[in-house]
């Protein structure tokens, strides 16, 4: 049975008819389309050879797409604020499927880093899905929808990068592309028929509505205090992730590409937490569960250094990280959803953009960290990460500011 689509909004009025099929589809297209920014990042050994790529250059391919995704995130998240909203979703899937097919065929490096740069910018349209997500569900359980619809998001995340690794190993690092173009059509088509229209009341300009993203962080104190903990939080994850393969690749486990990909799929069933933590937010339990999340992940680290030779600790530390990050992140949202509809897009797009320069960080730190010093001084830098997270909140007890 087809998603219930759910008629024409405005501004002003919440969906009580949400059907589960439309958060579920929902979930489902966020997971695939946030896939597109990680498929790469395993298979650049194959893709910089096959396109002209040296070695010392072949990192382009990733850094590259999470450059895209971050001015995405920056230029055209914000719109949703602005134009019609399913329109807008569609239109952005639409150029990442062009984007897709341009990397499959590619035969040049430059060609495909254009690709790889134009396929971070449009797979922001999972941050305009979930916004729109939060507006058309009722307040006493947008914490829930938005935590289900998260779940899809970051088992995308958490899944793509095994997925890829084995569709590359049976057919060929061009193929994974090329199928998930074939998905964005696909999912461009149904959220075409089954979304909501939503047209915002807005009627600013584009560089208006650019020039205020400063402006509501600056005079938005719960946006401040949920960036920096999520900030502190995708660091230490994007260490982790980025650091623990090259652990597993070498003596005493020894593991082949297809090893790491099985072991990357053990951390998926963190996603699991998501649609718990919307719950929880949704009780007014958000601080003490944001400390919880927080000491959770920079306890995962005391894990994984006692996981140096055990690859079970080291599962064990990857559940215990993503369970806390992804648990605070929809805190966050939650949060930050609250304060405001006619905002809500730009809110999210502040929030996305400058915690994914925190995993930017984590992952360039992780491999000097390892190659400097090996596994130890890996674990202690994640750690510090939610450690400093942890003290930044404490300091919310000394106020009146519940974030």
């Amino acid at each position: 049975m087809p998603p219930t689509a759910v008629p024409h909004t405005t501004e002003d009025a919440a969906h009580p008819a949400l059907s589960r099929s439309l958060v579920v589809l929902m979930a489902l297209a966020c997971g695939v389309v946030v896939a597109n920014i990680y498929y790469a990042q395993p298979l650049v050994g194959l893709i910089g050879p096959a396109v002209g790529l040296s070695p010392e250059t072949a990192s382009l391919v990733v850094t590259l797409t999470q450059i895209g995704y971050g001015a995405g995130l920056v230029l055209l998240v914000p719109l949703g604020d602005l134009l019609e909203n399913r329109r807008l979703v569609v239109a952005t899937l639409c150029s990442t499927v062009v984007a897709l097919l341009v990397a499959a065929v590619a035969p040049t490096a430059s060609l495909f880093l254009a690709a790889a740069f134009l396929i971070g910018v449009t797979s922001v349209a999972v941050q305009m899905l979930v916004p729109l997500a939060a507006h058309m569900a009722p307040e006493a359980s947008r914490g829930q929808v938005v935590g289900n619809v998260m779940s899809g998001l970051l088992l995308g995340i958490l899944l793509a990068r095994p997925v890829s690794s084995l569709i590359a190993d049976s057919l060929g690092w061009r193929a994974v592309f090329g199928l998930s173009a074939v998905v964005m059509v696909g999912f461009a088509v149904l959220l075409w028929r089954v979304l909501p229209q939503r047209r915002p009341r807005g009627q600013s300009s584009y560089g208006a509505l650019l020039g205020s993203l400063g402006r509501l962080l600056v005079r938005t104190p719960v946006l401040q205090r949920r960036t920096v903990y999520q900030t502190m939080m995708f660091a230490s994850f994007s260490l982790y992730w980025t650091s623990v393969p090259l652990l597993l690749m070498g003596a005493p486990f020894h593991l082949s590409q297809r090893g790491v990909a099985l072991f990357a799929l053990s951390g998926a069933a963190g996603a699991l937490v998501a649609p718990i933590a919307g719950r929880i937010a949704d009780r007014g339990w958000t601080r003490p569960a944001t400390g919880f999340a927080l000491a959770m992940a920079a306890l995962s680290f005391f894990v994984a250094r006692a996981g140096e030779g055990s690859i079970a600790l080291l599962v064990l530390a990857g559940l215990l990280l993503d369970m806390g990050v992804q648990m605070n992140m929809v805190l966050g949202q939650r949060a930050i959803y609250s304060l405001g509809a006619e905002t809500r897009s730009r809110m999210n797009a502040i929030y996305m953009a400058i915690f994914f320069l925190g995993g930017a960080a984590g992952s360039a730190l992780a491999g000097y960290a390892f190659a400097v010093g090996g596994w130890a001084p890996v674990t202690w830098i994640g750690f510090a990460f939610p450690a400093v997270g942890l003290l930044f909140y404490l300091t919310e007890f000394r106020g009146r500011h519940a974030a």
